[in-house]
C-alpha cells in the first residue's frame, strides 16, 4: 500500500515547533483527537500476536511489569513494513511492531530517529503535512489505518494525543474538559464526565472549586494533565503521548509518571521520549529507534536496558553515541 497523506479534516492547526528535525510540526490549537465520528472496519491483521509477548510457563524469575506484560495477547496497533516519507527524505524505514493493550509501550532513540512520526501516523497527523506519504500497513485492532474508508476523525477520536507542550484551550476549566464532547453531541450527565475526567487525571482535588477560570491560570504540569483529562474525556482507546514531561519540572514530571501507570489500567499508552531513565520506570515495553527512521529492537524494557540484544542498542543506551 502507498498513500500520499493530505488534510481531510480541518481541526488541527500547527502551532508547536518541532524538537526533531526530520519530522514536521503538527501540534493542533484544538486536537481532532476531540471530534466525533464513527469507525470503519478494515482488513484483519494476520501476524501471531502471541509473538508480542515473552511467556514464561512456570512464572519463574518473572517481575510484576514482566507478568502483567505476558497477559497481554491481542496488539491494539499493528505495523507492517511501514514506511514514512517527508518528500524525498525517509523518516520511517521498514518498521514492523505490534503494540499490546493496556501497557505503556516507550519509543526511545535519538532526535530525528523517527519516533514522534511514528507516534503521529497512528492518529494519522501525518495527514496534515502535504509531503507525507506513507507505504506498508499500519492497524488499529482490525482496521487498516490508511485505508480509504477509513475516517481520520473518527480514528482520532479512538486514539487521542497529549503533545509536548501542553496546549490548554483559551476557555474554562471545566470547557476545556467538556469540548470533545460538546462536539460530538454527547451532553447527557456532562458534569459526572468531567469529574470523572478530572479525576483519571488526577487533577479534580486541586481544581474542582475553580472550575470556571481560565484553564491558562493553571501551572505547567496542571495544563498537562489538564489536556491529559480532555483527551480521556472521549473514551479513546489509545493515547499518545510525544514527550508529554519534557518541559515540566521534575515534580511536575513525577505526578504525570504517576498518572501514566494509572491510566495503562484502562488504556493503551503509547509514550516517546528522550528520557531513557523514564522509558526504564514507566514502560512495559520499550522500542528502540536509530538513525535513519529503523526499529532497531523492541522488547520487553528490563530486557532492553540490562540485556539488550542489538550492540548499537547496548552502544545508545550506555551513553557512547546519540
Amino acid at each position: 500500500m502507498s498513500r500520499d497523506t493530505t488534510q481531510t479534516e480541518s481541526g488541527t492547526d500547527p502551532t508547536e515547533p518541532s524538537t526533531d528535525p526530520t519530522e514536521p510540526s503538527t501540534e493542533p490549537t484544538e486536537p481532532s483527537t476531540d471530534t466525533a465520528g464513527s469507525g470503519t472496519d478494515g482488513a484483519d491483521p494476520s501476524a501471531d500476536a502471541d509473538q508480542l509477548v515473552d511467556t514464561d510457563p512456570g512464572g519463574g524469575g518473572l517481575s510484576e511489569r514482566e507478568r502483567r506484560e505476558t497477559a497481554a495477547t491481542e496488539p491494539v496497533v499493528t505495523a507492517r513494513g511501514l514506511d514514512v516519507y517527508y518528500g524525498d527524505t525517509q523518516a520511517l524505514d521498514d518498521v514492523s511492531i505490534q503494540i499490546p493493550a493496556n501497557r505503556v509501550t516507550a519509543m526511545i532513540g535519538p532526535s530525528g530517529c523517527g519516533k514522534s512520526t511514528f507516534l503521529r501516523s497512528i492518529n494519522r497527523m501525518n495527514d496534515l503535512v502535504d509531503i507525507a506519504r506513507v507505504d506498508g500497513e499500519l492497524f488499529f485492532q482490525d482496521a487498516e489505518i490508511y485505508a480509504d474508508e477509513v475516517d481520520p476523525v473518527a480514528l482520532r477520536r479512538q486514539v487521542g494525543m497529549v503533545f509536548q507542550h501542553p496546549n490548554p484551550f483559551p476557555k474554562s476549566i471545566y470547557d476545556n474538559v467538556a469540548y470533545g464532547l460538546r462536539v460530538q453531541g454527547r451532553t447527557d450527565d456532562l458534569d459526572a464526565v468531567v469529574e470523572e475526567s478530572l479525576r483519571k487525571a488526577a487533577l479534580w482535588e486541586e481544581v474542582n472549586d475553580r472550575l470556571d477560570e481560565t484553564a491558562t491560570g493553571l501551572s505547567g504540569g496542571q495544563q498537562q494533565r489538564l489536556c491529559i483529562a480532555r483527551a480521556i474525556a472521549v473514551d479513546p482507546e489509545v493515547i499518545l503521548m510525544d514527550e508529554p514531561a519534557s518541559a515540566l519540572d521534575p515534580v511536575a514530571t513525577s505526578k504525570i509518571e504517576d498518572l501514566i501507570a494509572e491510566l495503562a489500567e484502562s488504556y493503551t499508552v503509547v509514550i516517546v521520549t528522550h528520557n531513557m531513565q523514564q522509558a526504564a520506570r514507566i514502560s512495559d515495553r520499550t522500542a528502540v529507534f536509530l538513525t535513519g527512521g529503523e526499529l532497531v529492537e523492541y522488547d520487553r524494557t528490563e530486557k532492553i536496558f540490562e540485556n539488550p540484544e542489538s550492540q548499537r542498542v547496548e552502544d545508545y543506551i550506555t551513553g557512547k553515541f546519540g
